[in-house]
């Protein structure tokens, strides 16, 4: 799994605050900035989170590259609607040698293993063998339909692979960029960064607030599962570890 920050809207924090003073203040557009020390925009982040302001937060975005998770990580993460998403198709892709992602619980079982390594050799040769069954069915079509033999296979080979990705598991790597502006993000970490989040998305979510943190610590200082914050919401689901939650958060927020 790779997660990177690619790029993130210039001085968060300041815009943030800038948008917060205009609520409060009788001040003209242009003069807003005027006078936002690092101590008075920390004093709006701050003042924020504590009154649960959070509109200000829309206005600035972090955009990530993530590779090598699975469908079914990428699934859970889409259902995230406030955000923006550009996934590898695996309808335009052809995946005949496709990436898996393995999961722990699985990779630790030698015998539980190999039936899952045998699965996925199983997976990926039915899907070489629809693609190429229907790539051969569809190029006689379009050759009938007086389609040139070049752009004929070409067409076939696309519409081919379009029914075959019916056949490719949950477990088949993706690569995803997605964009959530700061508001998002903090319900993001708020469900992902928990214990009881799916461990897949969960390492995303916490890599994610790591590199965020790096760039705008003040606005994501308490970012993290509710527990980080007070009590934990999950109710007799808690994983019932909030101090050892607690200073993980802390030393990720502090480079570790």
């Amino acid at each position: 799994m790779k997660v990177k920050l690619l790029t993130h809207t210039p001085e968060p924090e300041k815009y943030i605050a800038t948008a917060a003073k205009l609520c409060y203040a009788n001040a003209d557009v242009d003069s807003l900035m005027d006078g936002l020390t690092d101590e008075k925009i920390e004093s709006f982040v701050e003042m924020l989170a504590s009154i649960g302001h959070e509109s200000p937060l829309e206005h600035v975005t972090f955009t990530f590259a993530v590779e090598g998770i699975s469908r079914a990580c990428s699934h859970q993460l889409v259902r995230h609607r406030i955000a923006s998403y550009s996934q590898q198709s695996q309808r335009y892709v052809d995946m005949k040698q496709f990436e898996y992602v393995t999961p722990p619980e699985i990779a630790a079982d030698d015998e539980i293993n190999s039936l899952y390594i045998e699965q996925m050799q199983s997976a990926a040769q039915s899907y070489q063998k629809l693609a190429q069954m229907l790539t051969d069915k569809h190029y006689q079509a379009f050759l009938e339909q007086g389609i040139s033999e070049k752009q004929a296979m070409q067409k076939a080979k696309k519409k081919a692979i379009e029914d075959a990705r019916f056949a490719l598991p949950n477990a088949c790597e993706t690569k995803i960029i997605l964009s959530m502006n700061a508001r998002a993000l903090l319900n993001f970490f708020k469900l992902r960064c928990c214990n009881r989040a799916q461990w897949e998305i969960r390492a995303v979510a916490v890599e994610m607030l790591r590199q965020v943190s790096a760039v705008a610590p003040r606005l994501f200082k308490s970012a993290g599962p509710s527990c980080v914050n007070g009590v934990c919401t999950e109710g007799k689901m808690s994983c019932g570890k909030p101090d050892e939650m607690r200073e993980f958060f802390k030393e990720l927020k502090n480079g570790g």
